[in-house]
């Protein structure tokens, strides 16, 4: 026979390790690292489309930035040609005949414009920097605002689809990326125009030398490449974990989250927590670093090889009387610059390859938020709606199996108030969805005085929506903007004060330092914090102030005392003519104002009626008010 542990043993037990961070695989579609078959013939064939993708994005940003950098690469790669090629014509006198006084007198009107080349070469890299300077902080700026333009602008389902977050991140990334895109742009075509004017001279002096230097640099080259997918598919490894990580940190690192944290013991969890997952994602870097020393290694010593055999062939020549000593001694100088700017073509082309593997991840994210972004009808929605109906809607979120709405039928009426009640689950709040067309059924119809809202502008829809949802956004606003959402009515105050007024909150806002114009965000420099109340309060009067036909609270009260909650509920009643409303509520004792209740299970509306009509029928909302006097 088994005893049962004491509570005494029970306490001497040890206990179990806080669990480590949970493990994301990828699987499918989402699971294919882009750069798997990238090699250097590919990253060749496709610099040219990014140059062309980087020249049109800059040329929108700032066009006189993008004509001066390309003249500074001109003026670069001509002032390179113009060094070699009287640098060839000054050796002819410096190792020709006569006093050192004859040949540096011959010489001198080539070094002089040696110099001046020389001179031309920086200024002009100098401007190229600055407008480097110009382009970039509004192309960042540009593709930042782009992102999050995108993201705002989706269907709300498309944040339910797989994988929709993470690529998300990796736009982020490819955002990040951007700053460097006209940088590798910029050093790659000039490296380009100075290896071309150092081809051109060493061709001239010998032909055998520019094929042997190709074959040096060609190593570094494909030794680049093979070290960005290594990069890159570390980078790609760890897209969900830094997602996740960057979720988290805001989570812990929020104020508004701290009594949490500290009143339930979780600061030293989250510590570890954090730890684990950096961890995680520390050691797939470093495992990828002895695969970088590899590929760095042996490309190098391929490359240094013929190189070794670049310098022999110039010395044989040399040796052999084939070149003079004087063409001899320029092409060491062209062979030293055509390394370095075949070198700095290979380097710059691989990291802008690299680059645009981050750029493509934010393209392609762009690319499908477009295609999620609504895809409806232009139809217009009037300013007075007088009924919404819905027939037979329903609507199932990606990936479940069960539909949270299960074709619902239902008609709502101006100057009508309907309560929204049910068990957690039983998509009262995916049925308001439906209603304000933030959702769009997958069957049935959702009819707005007859205009489908599939057939509708969702912009014309959402002008005539007024919504507090359960978990209401505190933006660290004024509170004049907390308010009017950044959509004032008119140039005074009066209709902000109405709202507060209808709430109960003008004292609560008279208090704060700077009454509507005080920032709600106590994180921030002059920012002051309201309590969870008086945030609710403040988001109701965001709905009271938009004054739309349609006004949906959902939970509107959880977080007030009993004097604002029956302020907020005498003031939905006083409105109630002019609008239809929608209160889904748990405090089902709050529904005897609502004109009819609306119960659902399962996504079905199980019963409908008054409220003493539903306690005296015998279903779920009987059970559900007995359960709330029981206690």
């Amino acid at each position: 026979m088994q005893v049962p542990p004491t509570a005494a043993s029970a306490e001497s037990s040890p206990t179990p390790p806080p669990p480590p961070p949970a493990a994301i695989v990828y699987e499918g579609k989402s699971g294919k690292n882009p750069l798997e078959e990238a090699d250097f013939r590919k990253m060749c064939a496709r610099l040219p489309s990014v140059l062309g993708d980087t020249t049109r994005m800059a040329w929108a940003v700032d066009r006189r930035g993008v004509v001066l950098l390309l003249a500074c690469q001109m003026l670069t790669g001509t002032a390179a040609a113009v060094v070699l090629g009287f640098t060839a014509q000054a050796m002819t006198h410096l190792l020709g005949v006569g006093t050192v006084s004859e040949r540096l007198h011959g010489a001198l009107p080539a070094l002089t414009v040696v110099t001046a080349a020389a001179a031309i070469g920086r200024v002009s890299g100098a401007l190229a920097a600055y407008a480097d300077g110009r382009i970039t902080p509004r192309l960042v700026t540009e593709a930042d605002v782009a992102l999050v333009s995108a993201v705002c602008h989706v269907e709300a389902a498309a944040h339910d689809t797989d994988g929709f977050a993470d690529r998300q991140e990796a736009a982020e990334v490819g955002v990040t990326r951007t700053t460097y895109m006209v940088r590798d742009a910029q050093r790659f075509m000039s490296a380009l125009i100075r290896m071309i004017a150092a081809a051109g001279v060493i061709t001239a002096l010998h032909w055998v030398l520019l094929p042997l230097l190709l074959l040096a640099v060609l190593p570094a080259g494909a030794g680049a490449v093979l070290s960005a997918r290594v990069d890159y598919e570390t980078h790609y490894a760890n897209v969900g974990d830094r997602n996740v990580r960057g979720m988290m940190r805001w989570w812990a690192t929020s104020s508004r989250n701290g009594d949490e944290v500290r009143a339930n013991g979780m600061t030293g969890y989250l510590t570890y927590w954090y730890r684990a997952l950096s961890e995680r994602i520390d050691r797939r870097t470093l495992t990828a670093a002895p695969r970088m020393l590899r590929i760095t290694l042996t490309t190098s010593a391929v490359g240094g090889l013929f190189l070794l055999l670049t310098w022999a062939a110039l010395a044989w020549l040399a040796s052999t009387g084939r070149v003079g000593l004087a063409v001899a001694a320029t092409a060491v100088v062209g062979v030293q610059t055509a390394l370095a700017a075949l070198s700095q073509v290979v380097l710059h082309g691989a990291a802008l390859f690299h680059t645009s593997l981050y750029l493509a991840d934010m393209r392609s994210f762009l690319d499908t938020a477009a295609e999620q972004a609504p895809k409806r009808g232009r139809l217009t929605i009037p300013e007075r709606v007088d009924e919404i109906r819905l027939d037979e809607a329903a609507y199932r979120y990606p990936g479940k199996e069960e539909p949270a709405v299960a074709g619902v039928s239902l008609t709502l009426r101006r100057g009508e108030i309907v309560a929204v009640v049910g068990e957690n689950g039983s998509g009262k709040s995916t049925l308001t969805k439906l209603i304000t067309g933030i959702l769009l059924a997958d069957k049935g119809r959702v009819l707005w005085d007859g205009t489908d809202l599939a057939d509708a502008d969702p912009e014309a829809v959402w002008k005539r929506t007024a919504l507090v949802p359960q978990n209401f956004a505190c933006w660290p606003l004024r509170a004049r903007e907390n308010i009017t959402l950044g959509q004032p009515r008119t140039f005074d105050d009066g209709p902000v004060w109405a709202a507060v007024d209808a709430v109960g909150m003008r004292e609560a806002v008279e208090k704060l330092p700077r009454q509507l114009d005080t920032l709600l965000a106590r994180e921030l420099f002059g920012g002051a914090e309201l309590s969870g109340g008086q945030w609710q309060r403040l988001a109701c009067a965001r709905a009271l102030y938009r004054r739309t036909p349609l006004l949906i609270l959902d939970e509107p009260t959880s977080q007030m005392d009993p004097r604002g909650e029956h302020q907020i509920f005498l003031e939905i009643k006083r409105i109630a003519a002019e609008r239809m409303t929608i209160v889904v509520t748990h405090q089902l004792e709050n529904t005897r104002l609502a004109d009819r209740i609306v119960v659902m299970q399962h996504g079905r509306i199980i019963e409908q009626g008054g409220y003493d009509d539903l306690v005296n029928a015998g279903g779920l909302f009987a059970e559900l008010v007995a359960l709330t006097q029981d206690r």
